[in-house]
């Protein structure tokens, strides 16, 4: 997995990527949340790893700006922190933060809110995923919603969008349906008789 570091301690820095490259992940390294929200601007990862405490943006900066940012998908953020108490755990989490590892880090530890992370974001995507499933009838295609109310596909769409609609007949439906009709119809355009 692609995983964005900040930190701005050089030695703190280098550790962690590369206990996190031996984990199997991919690494991309920032010296401090300024640098990681440039990073993750261009490409936003899964997972942020961050330091809580760090010159121009600090975590809690980062964890804002990247709750505040539309993003294809989630990003789980973990905080490091030699910070303690309650009351700094609710501020991350008020953040934007999902989980807390005390500096310095334990290995074992790191690898298993890793997992956790991984298990979170697999789930996420799996609700995104049923989440674009729309119960549509198989004989007159109206669209069941989140009341259970059966509604046209155009009114379903205009509740939920800016879409707008236009009707015309594709060339199947003219050859199949149209069509038939037409040739049906005698030169002053009332039907023939049968």
């Amino acid at each position: 997995m692609m995983i964005l570091i900040a930190e701005d301690d050089l030695v703190a820095r280098r550790v962690l990527s590369a206990t996190l490259r031996k984990l199997g992940h991919e690494v991309v390294s920032a010296e401090d949340g300024e640098e990681a929200f440039a990073a993750y601007a261009r490409e936003p990862f899964a997972i942020v790893v961050t330091d809580w405490m760090m010159p121009r943006l600090d975590g809690l900066g980062l964890c804002r700006r990247i709750r505040a940012e539309p993003a294809p998908r989630y990003t789980y953020i973990i905080m490091l922190t030699a910070l303690k108490g309650k009351d700094r755990y609710l501020e991350g989490m008020n953040a934007g933060a999902d989980d807390f590892v005390t500096k310095p880090f334990d290995r074992d530890e790191l690898q298993a809110r890793l997992r956790v992370a991984a298990r979170v974001l697999g789930l996420q995507a799996e609700v995104k995923q049923l989440e674009g499933l729309l119960p549509i009838c198989s004989y007159c295609k109206r669209i069941r919603d989140e009341r259970n109310d059966w509604s046209q596909v155009e009114q379903y769409l205009a509740r939920r969008t800016e879409a707008t609609f236009t009707h015309g007949v594709c060339p199947d439906c003219f050859e199949t349906r149209l069509k038939p009709q037409l040739d049906a119809l005698p030169a002053t355009g009332t039907p023939r008789a049968p």
